[in-house]
């Protein structure tokens, strides 16, 4: 597969296959990718811990909130669909000055482990909706480790669509009858200035 493959197969996935596990191994594999991101003044300043196993994830999933724009229609992931994996990536306030200076940071390593993911068959979300005191009380993080970020991760059992942005602009995602999830695009043409 190439490059532009893996970027398109890159989705926001919301439903997974519960019968694939992902083993630690891979998760850790997908955490060393993250050693090589560009970091601010390299600090290099995340830690992150791994839940690949049904009672760690059972105890994340309830403090993630999904797909914002339809949860007023439907609940995210569904019954059944649960992601078999979770990476909190975590600021150490030991190592950098302030979480805020790292944000972009934050993007990087991210996306790094969704590419790494899509190469070994998976995808996964970042899931930026949680309470980080409830989730670094569910995982028992010690002082200084503050959640910022989780990424879901599992075999993808959903399918996705991407579209072209209509005319009048509306760049909402939206699901059909038949539960295909539709995602609107920017053209190439509309985003390059020159």
């Amino acid at each position: 597969m190439d490059f532009y493959d893996t970027v398109k197969l890159n989705r926001s996935y919301r439903g997974y296959d519960e019968s694939v596990a992902i083993s630690r191994d891979k998760m850790l594999k997908l955490i060393d990718y993250t050693r090589f991101c560009p970091s601010s003044i390299n600090f290099q300043p995340f830690k992150y811990f791994i839940s690949c196993d049904k009672d760690t994830n059972a105890k994340i999933q309830p403090l993630t909130g999904w797909a914002r724009r339809l949860q007023a229609k439907m609940t995210l992931p569904r019954e059944g669909h649960m992601p078999t994996g979770f990476i909190v990536i975590c600021y150490d306030a030991a190592i950098g000055p302030n979480a805020q200076r790292f944000s972009k940071d934050i993007g990087i390593v991210a996306q790094t482990i969704l590419l790494g993911a899509v190469d070994m068959g998976l995808g996964g979300c970042m899931i930026g909706n949680f309470d980080p005191q409830k989730v670094k009380e569910a995982i028992a993080l010690e002082d200084g480790l503050e959640p910022v970020l989780i990424v879901a991760l599992g075999k993808p059992d959903e399918k996705i669509v991407i579209t072209d942005v209509p005319k009048d602009g509306d760049i909402g995602y939206y699901r059909d009858e038949d539960d295909v999830h539709y995602v609107p695009k920017r053209r190439l043409e509309d985003i390059v200035l020159n």
